[in-house]
């Protein structure tokens, strides 16, 4: 019997830790990046999740020889040997001299992608797109460390972490853009949002809640910042006075989330990416929707004055001023049109067209949404009614609001466009595990 202290074989070295094992014997386990074999020498690249040592040996017609030789790209192996000091070898000044070389798993070849596949083929293999390059691995740390930012100010403030459904009965929110599916021979739709959910918790005496989960849009469209599937961030805080309490939560959550990014990753994401990290003051710039659009249009955005709502163009020559006057990469829009918000959003006492709402726009591009909430059962309805909305597939929703639901307010947030945005990427393809989109449900 094997006890739990009774390891056999060698303990794993990983890679990055191996400046610290010089003169010793370790195993190293990971996948053959490239080879390099001359009549005398074999140097063999190997990479596991920390960085890539070179394995140096001297052929001698052994065994070994002949394994290194046959190593194929990507291969799986598992190597043991000594850690050796060499000024010569460019990665950190390292090589193991191999003793045995283990062949765990082949790669068949050739590799079905390079460094020339175009994002669409790199996502039919992702898993090798992600293995190979050291930035699409980095991206899921800083997406690790900026959710643990996230949840760590969170917990501070006192919020609970909820898990709501995300199989509804009815269409949630305006009912449109939401999957149907079949369900026991009746029709179920995925959740577009944990909207009408987050609020019931607020219902339910929660004071503060958020949710870090998946959401489903079905939108057909095929742009670089959309897809059909995306992780929100949802949060939302009872007893709001106003949008303003809101947007305070959100900045300083974002401020301390990538404080902590910058912190751990800040020096790889400059190397990787060519991006600085900047932490941001708070308070964030705000704008009222209004101003936003006379200042654009001072500026030739829309000069005819037709559009209603910021379209990307908008978006990003209001970022690229605010930059310019504040020296600030985030900027709040706030106090939407209620004509093109939805029906719970609440609306000044004073102007009945305006909305308590904002959008949160990060170096150009809507990263967030939120308001705050209509919270009183008569003026609800009212403006659900307003949208031409039918009240009886509401009704659950709506009883929340008959019994005493305080005031409230909160707001989502797309994660993948945060770390789109964070890491300069050009696509929200390359800021997800696994993409979905309109033409996309594989692998």
């Amino acid at each position: 019997m094997i006890h739990p202290t009774e390891r056999t074989g060698s303990e794993r070295t990983l890679v990055g830790e191996l400046s610290k094992a010089v003169g010793r014997t370790v195993t190293v386990c990971g996948w053959v990046q490239t080879s390099r074999l001359q009549s005398t020498m074999q140097f063999v690249l190997v990479r596991d999740h920390t960085g890539t040592v070179q394995l140096t040996h001297r052929r001698d017609g052994g065994e070994l020889e002949a394994v290194l030789d046959g190593l194929s790209t990507e291969t799986a192996v598992r190597v043991t040997g000594t850690v050796v000091a060499n000024p010569v070898v460019k990665l950190g000044g390292l090589e193991l001299l191999p003793e045995s070389v283990e062949v765990v798993a082949p790669a068949a070849g050739p590799l079905p992608v390079d460094e020339q596949s175009g994002i669409e083929h790199r996502l039919d293999w992702r898993f090798l797109d992600i293995r190979r390059r050291p930035a699409a691995q980095l991206l899921f740390a800083v997406q690790t460390t900026f959710e643990a930012g996230m949840r760590e100010y969170a917990y501070a403030q006192g919020a609970t972490e909820l898990h709501t459904p995300k199989l509804m009965g009815t269409a949630s929110e305006s009912g449109a853009e939401v999957f149907k599916l079949g369900y026991f021979g009746g029709e179920a739709y995925l959740a577009q949002s944990p909207q009408f959910y987050k609020q019931m918790a607020i219902a339910s005496g929660i004071d503060r809640v958020f949710e870090i989960g998946p959401v489903f849009r079905a939108e057909p469209s095929f742009t670089s910042r959309h897809a059909t599937e995306f992780t929100g961030v949802d949060v939302e805080l009872a007893w709001t006075r106003d949008a303003e309490d809101v947007q305070a939560f959100e900045e300083a959550m974002i401020a301390h989330a990538l404080g902590l990014v910058a912190e751990r990753h800040g020096e790889r994401i400059r190397a990787e990416f060519g991006v600085e990290v900047v932490v941001p003051s708070t308070p964030f710039p705000r704008i009222t929707m209004a101003e936003a659009q006379e200042l654009l249009r001072s500026h030739g955005w829309d000069p005819a004055g037709e559009k209603v709502d910021l379209d990307p163009e908008g978006e990003r020559l209001l970022a690229s001023l605010t930059a310019e006057r504040t020296g600030h990469e985030f900027v709040f829009v706030t106090h939407y049109p209620a004509a093109i918000r939805p029906f719970y959003h609440a609306r000044p006492e004073d102007r009945p067209d305006l909305t308590l709402s904002f959008d949160l726009l990060w170096k150009g591009l809507e990263v967030t949404t939120g308001a705050q909430r209509e919270h009183r059962h008569e003026v609800l309805t009212a403006q659900a009614r307003e949208k031409g909305m039918a009240l009886e597939p509401l009704a659950d929703y709506l009883h929340c609001f008959e019994y005493g639901c305080p005031p409230h307010g909160g707001f989502g947030m797309g994660l993948s466009r945060m770390l789109m945005v964070l890491l300069g990427l050009g696509s929200i393809r390359e800021a997800v595990f696994l993409f979905r989109g309109p033409n996309r449900l594989t692998p």
